[in-house]
Parts: C-alpha cells; structure tokens; sequence
C-alpha cells in the first residue's frame, strides 16, 4: 500500500553543520591498529569530524537547523514543531528537542527526540510530513544530530574509524500539489538488535563502575550481519517504492543512501541499476554521522545542483534495531 498523504507535503529548505575538527586515517592509526590504506579499502572513508569537549548534539543541531531557516528565509518563531533525531542526545532528558527550541528561540515549537538509530532521520521526516499533512501543523524542523565520538570505543578499530560527528535539518511544509513526498515505507525487526547495540546506560543495565570498565557505553557491532542486511533492506524498500509509484529506476535522479559504508552504499545501488553518480555520497569526507548521512548529503547534492524541480529522490536508511526506511519524493523547488 503506497503511503500516500493527505496534502502535498515536502521539504522547503536544507542545513548542515560539522565540527572544526578534522581527524584523518593517519591520525587513527596513531590510535589503534589500523592504516589509511585499510580504512579506505573497507570503508571509502579518508577522514570525518570530531567535536571538542563539550559540545553536545543540540549545538550540532542548532547550527544546521540555524542554516536551514535562514535558506527558508523564515525565523524560528515561523516554526511549530521541532523533531530531533538523535542515538546520542545530549541527556537522558530533557531531550534535545527542547533544548534545540530554547537555543534557536523557536518560542512557539513543541518537540520531542526520536531514536530509530541511523534510521532516525527517514522515521522522522515521515512524522514530520505527517503533522503538517494533518492541518494541525504548518511548518516542522526535522533535526539530525549525533555526536558519535560520545559513545565511540577508541580501543576499537572496526568501529572507531566508521563515525564522525555532525548535524543536518530540514523544513517540512505544504508544497505546490503533485510535489513532494510520494511515498515512504518503514520497518523494525529487534532480531537484528544483537548485532549493532550499546549494552549499558539504560534501564536494564545502568551505569556502574564495572559497566564503565568493560566499554560497555560503546557500540558494539557485528559488521558481517550489518552489511548484509543493510545492502538488501535498503535496496528492496527502495525498489518496492519506486515500483508500486510506477517508476522505473532510470527515471531516478538521486539516490540518497545512510552513509555507513561505501561498498554497502555501492551494492544497494547496483541492485536498483543505478549508475553511481546518481548515488549522494559524502562518506569520504565526514564518514558515517548516523542521524546526519541523509539530510547532510541530501544538502550537498542539492547545492551542486544536482537536484532540480519534479526531479524523483529516494531517500534510504538502515540502522540498528534492526531499522530500515525509505522515502521517495518529487522535488518540489
């Protein structure tokens, strides 16, 4: 069944914002086990952006969310909801949202965190889409914003070299009819939760000195399982999509992946047929930013004029949980 809003729904405008810091493979190797050669074989990237202590995910958020208005040409007090997607928020609570809101000085926005780990920002794209389609809400901030290096083991070669740090926000409003989002598909499956998880800091296991001792704050990833799944759900929800809209894949204009590995992003695509330039990609540069991927490297391919009006875009994610989601869209500016 295709998702279909009630209003023509899209998103208006587009932000973005990374650290100052830049740390390449070089500078890892310092670290752990590993070489640039190794890194950029297995992973395609060549460095990423780490935030200095003290930073949280609202500052990230508020610098991309600050970018996005201002490209919308509206004021925060313009916005009436703010979602902020996030695996690494700033607290347990308040969430992020609100801390964002009161930064930004939305005074008028309510909001709230939403956690589907790298699938965080597809989940809340379709929730934004589906406020303002509502008519209860007119204008939505959907947030990015993680701060991997937070919850990174740097004993780790096998995930320390995967993560960066950064934001990207988005609008969300009413557009012209026949633009927009045309259509989106979401899924969990927790068998997959094994495979790509934090063990402590939650409720079931709190922080101790002993959970501390054992890294067990940090991801903790099984990369075979992670890669299998990734390459298939992504491909398959995005063919279903495009398929049950009617539109066959060399119609598509760009392919906007979650950022988590090359060769997985370059499998997906060549099981849609898609030449790769038509895949966004900015892994090479600020590796894999979690809540960040889609909306930074939709930005990105937006200002290299690589998108342009009634153009189709697919968005795709896969995260931890297992999560997974799609979005395909007819540009709408």
């Amino acid at each position: 069944m295709t998702r279909t809003l009630s209003k023509s729904v899209g998103i208006t405008a587009t932000g973005q914002f990374y650290p100052e810091r830049i740390v390449n493979n070089q500078e890892l190797a310092l670290l752990v086990d590993t070489s640039d050669e190794w890194i950029i074989s297995r992973t395609g990237i060549r460095e990423r952006r780490w935030v200095e202590p003290g930073v949280g995910s609202s500052d990230l958020g508020v610098e991309a969310l600050n970018m996005a208005l201002n490209n919308r040409g509206i004021g925060a007090d313009d916005l009436d909801a703010i979602i902020a997607c996030t695996v690494t928020p700033d607290m347990l609570f308040p969430c992020t949202a609100a801390l964002i809101q009161t930064k930004v000085g939305a005074s008028k926005a309510f909001g709230f965190d939403l956690n589907a780990a790298c699938s965080s920002f597809i989940f809340g794209l379709s929730t934004a889409a589906s406020l303002v389609a509502s008519g209860a809400y007119k204008r939505v901030a959907v947030v990015g914003c993680d701060v991997m290096t937070s919850i990174a083991d740097k004993k780790d070669r096998n995930t320390l070299v995967l993560f960066g740090d950064g934001a990207g926000a988005v609008i969300v409003e009413e557009v012209e009819a026949g633009y927009g989002i045309l259509d989106f598909e979401q899924r969990i499956d927790g068998r997959g939760a094994p495979y790509l998880y934090m063990p402590a800091g939650g409720s079931l296991k709190p922080a101790t000195a002993e959970t501390v001792a054992a890294n067990q704050h940090c991801i903790h990833q099984n990369g075979k399982e992670v890669y299998k799944n990734a390459v298939r759900d992504m491909a398959e929800i995005s063919r279903l999509m495009l398929d049950r809209n009617a539109i066959d894949p060399k119609d598509l204009k760009l392919f906007v992946p979650h950022q988590a590995n090359n060769r997985i992003m370059e499998a997906a695509a060549k099981r849609l047929e898609l030449p790769l330039d038509r895949m966004a990609t900015n892994i090479e540069l600020f590796a894999n930013t979690t809540s960040a991927t889609l909306p930074t490297a939709l930005h990105q391919s937006l200002g290299a004029g690589k998108v342009q009006k009634g153009d189709y875009v697919v968005l795709a994610a896969f995260g931890a949980g297992f999560t997974w989601g799609g979005m395909l869209m007819k540009w709408a500016y």
